[in-house]
Formats: structure tokens, sequence, C-alpha cells
């Protein structure tokens, strides 16, 4: 069962993680690499704000082992979030005769040409047998009371080739009647619902914790928040939101999450994005001894000299 668990973490190059986790003086060319000597999977999160060279990607490639598994987060343009025309690729700004402080409007047009700047370094992945699950992670202002869960069919549709994940922050999609309306759109789009572990609190941009939806059986997708309602709420920045350290029994009980929904998808993706210092490697480290994944925990501090 442990072998269907892919366990990792939001990006493998946060500051925190620089300045904690990875030995001190190592090249930043060599830290994937070395990332993926602990890890068999992790979540690209710099695609949120922008579109990665095919060449960059390619490099990925090379610095990890074959069996190793990129998740992408699609660009935020694509997910309802505010967006200046600066977070394009130059080119993409130039043919739609976009000034650089300009907000871009989510259209038709501007969805599928975001899209299209992104195939290849995507192209590069799934050659590579490396692709793992897109993520559509949307803005808490996409709410049922502004949108439709068919507003999203566009961009699903130009989507419809690649395993797709889409993580809803706006909990008012998962209260009462809305719930199975969620999850009935999921399933008939094919999509996999994004479960988190996040605080227990009932604030409109956290979604509830003790939901474990499967609408996709060829995978499950689990990202971890984690659990202070004050830096969720108020946080400032990223680390400052989710700047949580799980603690082994919390840990123990993720595990077993993972484990039950494992039951029932082929593939179960777990990311940590408690990305305050080096929480979240560490975490997902004891999370893989937890499931049998690693037979020690590697050290937690290392030097190259």
């Amino acid at each position: 069962m442990a072998a269907k668990i892919l366990v990792g973490t939001a990006s493998w190059s946060d500051p925190g993680f620089v300045e904690f986790w990875y030995p001190k003086k190592m090249r930043p060319t060599d830290r994937l690499g070395w990332y993926a000597q602990h890890f068999n999977m992790v979540e690209v999160n710099s695609t949120f704000y922008s579109v990665p060279d095919p060449m960059l990607v390619r490099r990925w490639c090379d610095a990890t082992p074959p069996t190793f598994v990129f998740n992408v987060k699609l660009h935020q343009l694509l997910s309802y979030h505010s967006t200046s025309a600066k977070l394009l690729p130059p080119a993409l700004q130039k043919k739609l005769r976009l000034e650089k402080n300009a907000k871009v409007a989510l259209t038709k047009e501007t969805s599928a040409e975001m899209l299209n700047a992104f195939t290849p370094s995507l192209e590069v992945l799934r050659r590579a047998e490396k692709l793992g699950i897109l993520l559509l992670q949307l803005s808490p202002a996409f709410s049922p009371r502004k949108h439709d869960l068919a507003d999203l069919k566009g961009i699903l549709e130009l989507v419809r080739d690649y395993r797709i994940a889409i993580e809803l922050r706006n909990r008012n999609w998962a209260e009462g009647d809305q719930l199975q309306k969620t999850l009935d759109f999921m399933r008939k789009q094919n999509t996999i619902f994004v479960n988190v572990d996040a605080p227990a609190e009932k604030h409109f941009t956290i979604m509830p914790s003790d939901l474990d939806a499967i609408t996709n059986k060829e995978g499950a997708y689990l990202r971890l928040h984690g659990r202070d309602p004050r830096a969720y709420i108020t946080g400032k920045t990223v680390a400052a939101r989710f700047n949580y350290n799980y603690s082994d029994a919390e840990i123990e009980e993720i595990a077993a999450r993972s484990e039950r929904l494992a039951a029932k998808a082929k593939e179960v993706h777990v990311i940590f994005n408690n990305n305050a210092r080096d929480y979240a490697p560490h975490a997902a480290l004891r999370m893989r001894k937890v499931l049998g994944q690693l037979v020690s925990l590697p050290p937690q501090t290392a030097e190259l000299f």
C-alpha cells in the first residue's frame, strides 16, 4: 500500500530550505539532485508565477532518477488570481499587446495562450515519463456566489490530455448541499479533488480537513498547510501563513489518512506545504518513515565541508 503513496514538498528551493535544510555551501544547481535522494516527487510551485524554459526543465529531468515525478502548479492567471501582465512570458505580453503593469483578464484567448506557452515544458516532462499531476489552485475569490464550477470547463478542456487536480480555496464549495454538487462536477470532469490538512477553523478561505474525497480513482491528492489558524488567516507571506511544524503524532495521523486514500485510488500524492524554515522536508521525511518507505531518517543537518 505504501508504494502507492508519493510524498514530497511544495517546491524544493524555498528560502527556508536553502538556509536550514540543504548542506551548507551546496551549489544551487545541486539542490534538486540532493532533494531527489530523499523524495520521489515534488510539486513545482514556481510555475504559478512564470513559465519555465524547456531547457531548464530538461535539466530538472537530468538531475533526478528515472522514477522521479514532478507535479506542476498551473499559472495564477488560470486560477482566477489577479495577474499582472509582467508575470506572463514576454512573447505573450507582446502578442496580446499588454503593458507590463496592466492586469490580465482571464478569457478564452488568454487561457489558451498561457497553456500553449506551458506546453513545451510539460511535454519535456511527459517525454521523460516524469510528469505527475497538474495542480489548479483556485483563488478564494472563486466562490459559489460569484462563479459556477462550469466556468472551469474551458480550462479543463484545454488540459484534457493531462491529469489535473483542483484545489478550491473557498469553503463554501464544500458546505451543505453545495458539497455534493462540487464532487459530482469533479467526477464528471474526471478531475482530482484536492483534500487538505488545514486549521480547524470555519473561515471562508479554509477548506475542511475532515473531507477525504476521491473523484478520480486514478489518483488522490492531499496538501498539508499546517494547523495554525491565526497564521493561516493573518499571515502576509506564504511562509507566515503556513508556519507550522507537525508533531510526530500528527504525522502518524496523516500517514493513516493517506493509507485510507490509497485504499480507494491507484496513487496518492501527499504534499507538505508548511513551508516555513525547513518544517516541510523534515515532516515529509518523518511521514515516509512512518509509511515504511525509509528505514531511518537522514541526519537533521548536513555539511559539505
